[in-house]
């Protein structure tokens, strides 16, 4: 088998990766009836295609058609273009992008001023194509966003990537989602953040992280100054001590700085949700915390309604997927209807609350003006709540866009159906049409937007 030659840069040298398969005929892309070239036209297009035929790589008719697009725009006289190649998108039948598809897109984007993101989710690129994202990360100096999310990086691709971003001084938005750089990856991410003096949000969600790299996160970030927003969503994490909380909550009494905080899937039990409170006290920059599919209940909230009586600056809270139940709405509602005026958005989605609690919950926003936006989905509704709800919508308490739920009449009784409205609907998949990042179904972004992306 042919080998990468570690010495010609020009061939775009990845030590111990193979060379790509050479194919004759590009697939999937169409040619003209008489059997000559296809017509290729535009710069990037025209780039790629060239760069395919002469190290007898495959074409990518995606690549290829996306590639037309932005050379489309780029006559237009557009700048600051975000290169979208998600492998999720239905629009189109698309083949997913490999590492050696790339490696191709490397060549192209290395000497590319026009692109400022990159945006590649739900592909294969593997570590091979995290090599040549690092590598462009050290070429490119306009990217200021890229995702991976979803590309079968494993932890050597991870420490590539992190190590790349030691000398970036561009990058503001990475995210790694899915991506199954484990702990030894995570924690040359951290040693990362003590170096990097430019990204501002990072997401490690669904990395399987380890206890070791999620408190190496929450000591490095008691010292950075420039990230604005991190997700550490579902890391791998042994035993019932809640030790994760400590060291976030005492991150958060030290860092002015953090404006978005993910801790989904931690396990915090209302010990561990007591820590994060405890810190709020003295937190004054957070504005979004998400906290859910935990196992927080009502105990829990007694300690989060208390903070919210002081707390002047969060704005989201989501408490998703936990189990509050009435007792937990309740104390909720006394603190949002008589004290905290800062709070916009809260999710209460499947949280096992009865009517009771989620009459509550409504009539807070008839004396609450700065509470907006209202998730209960997924709760146990009975005629007492449709009509609550129903009404806080008529009204005007309630705009239809601000809730996941719509009220309808059937023989003279009020129900509630489900609305695909929330806090971030579309953080892991895309709509088949419309925009992506669209306000009603991505509330939480729209209302602390750190970074332009999700």
């Amino acid at each position: 088998m042919n080998m990468w030659d570690p010495g010609k840069e020009a061939a775009g040298a990845g030590p111990g990766f193979p060379t790509p398969v050479p194919t004759t005929t590009p697939n999937s892309f169409s040619a003209p009836a008489d059997g000559s070239a296809p017509e290729v036209t535009g710069h990037l297009q025209e780039t790629y295609y060239n760069l395919c035929m002469e190290k007898s790589q495959k074409i990518n008719s995606f690549i290829l058609h996306i590639l037309q697009e932005v050379d489309e725009e780029l006559e237009k006289g557009s700048e600051g273009i975000t290169l979208n190649i998600a492998g999720n998108s239905h629009l189109m039948p698309e083949e997913r992008v490999t590492g050696k598809d790339f490696w191709i897109l490397f060549r192209i984007l290395k000497k590319s001023p026009y692109i400022s993101g990159l945006d590649v989710r739900y592909n294969l690129i593997s570590d091979v194509g995290a090599y040549y994202a690092a590598r462009l990360l050290q070429k490119q100096h306009k990217l200021v966003y890229l995702n991976l999310m979803f590309n079968d990086i494993g932890p050597e691709g991870g420490e590539l990537i992190a190590k790349a971003l030691h000398k970036n001084t561009t990058l503001k938005y990475l995210r790694m989602t899915g991506n199954k750089i484990e702990n030894k990856g995570g924690m040359f991410f951290a040693a990362m953040l003590q170096i990097n003096s430019s990204l501002e949000k990072l997401d490690l969600g669904d990395c399987d992280l380890g206890m070791q790299s999620v408190i190496a996160f929450a000591t490095v970030l008691t010292q950075n100054r420039t990230i604005k927003g991190i997700n550490l969503n579902r890391p791998i994490l042994y035993g019932e001590q809640e030790e994760s909380t400590v060291h976030l909550g005492h991150m958060l009494k030290e860092n002015h700085c953090l404006v978005e905080l993910h801790v989904c899937k931690h396990n915090i039990k209302n010990c561990g949700i007591k820590q994060l409170c405890d810190a709020l006290y003295l937190n004054r920059s957070l504005r979004y915390l998400d906290v859910s599919c935990n196992k927080i209940t009502c105990d829990g909230m007694v300690f989060l309604a208390d903070v919210l009586k002081s707390n002047t600056t969060l704005e989201v809270l989501d408490l998703s997927f936990n189990r509050l139940e009435n007792a937990g709405a309740k104390h909720l509602s006394e603190t949002l209807a008589s004290h905290n005026r800062s709070l916009r958005a809260l999710s209460v989605v499947s949280n096992n609350i009865q009517g009771e609690g989620l009459v509550a919950l409504s009539q807070s926003m008839k004396t609450n003006p700065t509470l907006s936006n209202v998730y209960i989905w997924g709760n146990q509704f009975d005629e007492a709540t449709c009509v609550a709800y129903s009404d806080l919508i008529q009204m005007g308490c309630l705009k239809p866009d601000n809730t996941d739920v719509e009220p309808f009449v059937v023989d003279g009784h009020v129900y509630l159906a489900e609305v695909s409205n929330g806090l971030k609907k579309h953080y892991y998949w895309r709509p088949t049409y419309g925009e992506a990042c669209t306000n009603s179904p991505n509330a939480g972004f729209t209302l602390v937007p750190v970074g332009g992306h999700l």
